[in-house]
């Protein structure tokens, strides 16, 4: 079984490095452009299970990407970032000079535990599929979810860059499981 990990392309926000958790905004004509770039990450892969986010910038990723039959699951839904939604790090840094979302957590929203924990339950369903994966999601949600893959704690997705619209890959050596292939943008030679 292989794990195909996609991050939804560009939004307005992510361009800008504001945290976009619950906010639902739609891909920039950028993002759209990059999605375009993404069905390639498909081939090869013998999909029995696609799991998209429900917030509009993951299902038109996976849309544009050409997975219609993906089912939307609410717990790939990006990190609650509560009273810093629409912040950048700069500017909570400014009240919270050594704030961390990894360590410190959204106050009105979640910390790295709540995020691992619908990690967990997204990877339930993820080991039970008879075949290979897509998940189609977000930036910090995905990196938790690979460090849970990993059986890390939550915390440890700080160390996994994730940029828009990279593909990641997911997969066992062995019985082991590891990451195959991270934070690829190599399908975006246009983009």
């Amino acid at each position: 079984m292989r794990v195909l990990l996609v991050r939804h392309g560009e939004t307005a926000w992510s361009r800008t490095g504001q945290h976009t958790g619950r906010t639902d905004i739609p891909l920039t004509e950028a993002g759209r452009r990059e999605a375009e770039h993404l069905p390639a990450a498909i081939a090869g892969f013998d999909l029995a299970l696609v799991l998209v986010s429900p917030l509009r910038r993951a299902l038109e990723t996976a849309r544009i990407m050409g997975l219609g039959e993906a089912r939307v699951c609410d717990d790939l839904v990006e990190w609650d970032y509560g009273d810093y939604e629409g912040r950048t790090t700069a500017e909570i840094r400014v009240e919270r000079p050594r704030w961390s979302l990894w360590t410190d957590g959204c106050p009105g929203g979640e910390d790295a535990a709540a995020v691992g924990a619908r990690a967990d339950r997204v990877l339930l369903e993820v080991r039970a599929a008879a075949g290979d994966v897509a998940l189609v999601a977000h930036g910090h949600l995905l990196r938790v979810l690979t460090a849970r893959w990993l059986a890390r704690p939550p915390g440890e997705g700080r160390l996994y860059r994730l940029d828009a619209a990279a593909v990641s890959h997911l997969g066992y050596e062995h019985e082991q499981p590891v990451i195959a292939l991270w934070n690829s943008r190599a399908l975006l030679v246009e983009a």
